[in-house]
């Protein structure tokens, strides 16, 4: 859908694309590049291998419970096989509730990190366009520009005027 607004926009332009100047910007470059940014990515960084630490010692120790199970199957009768089965499906049923916990907290954190960072991105990226005097700014990330008659690319200097900014 958005990829068809555009399309539509610079097809309604064509009369005028002589006269008019498109600039485009990689947003996601632009966050993955900005200090502020980086500081972001290394605190979920350092969360998300927290949690990945944790749910490896309890799918490790879910794996030893279940090697432990296949080595005695053969002393212990049906019913205690069965209640085994039943602790093993237990804590699988756990770790698969615990990772849906972790990846729910993780994008929460991420967008709570990122989204103060975009809003003076989006800020930048405004002040950015008026001094290139552009008439439109695309997000190439989303959706790429195939064809512009003139198109400038000002991601380097949102990166730029971002960290001078908002040190």
């Amino acid at each position: 859908m958005k990829k068809l607004f555009v399309c539509l926009i610079l097809l309604s332009l064509s009369s005028l694309a002589s006269t008019v100047k498109i600039a485009t910007v990689d947003i996601q470059k632009v966050l993955n590049t900005v200090k502020e940014g980086k500081r972001a990515t290394e605190k979920l960084k350092k969360s998300f291998e927290s949690k990945k630490k944790d749910l490896k010692k309890a799918e490790t120790s879910l794996k030893k419970k279940q090697e432990g199970l296949q080595k005695q199957a053969n002393l212990l009768s049906k019913p205690a096989i069965a209640k085994k089965q039943q602790e093993l499906q237990k804590d699988f049923m756990e770790l698969q509730n615990k990772s849906m916990s972790y990846q729910k907290e993780i994008a929460k954190l991420e967008a709570d990190y990122k989204k103060p960072i975009f809003d003076k991105i989006k800020t930048v990226i405004d002040a950015v366009s008026k001094k290139e005097n552009v008439d439109m700014t695309v997000e190439t990330s989303a959706t790429p520009v195939v064809y512009a008659k003139s198109q400038v690319d000002i991601t380097d200097k949102v990166i730029k005027a971002y960290d001078t900014k908002h040190k």
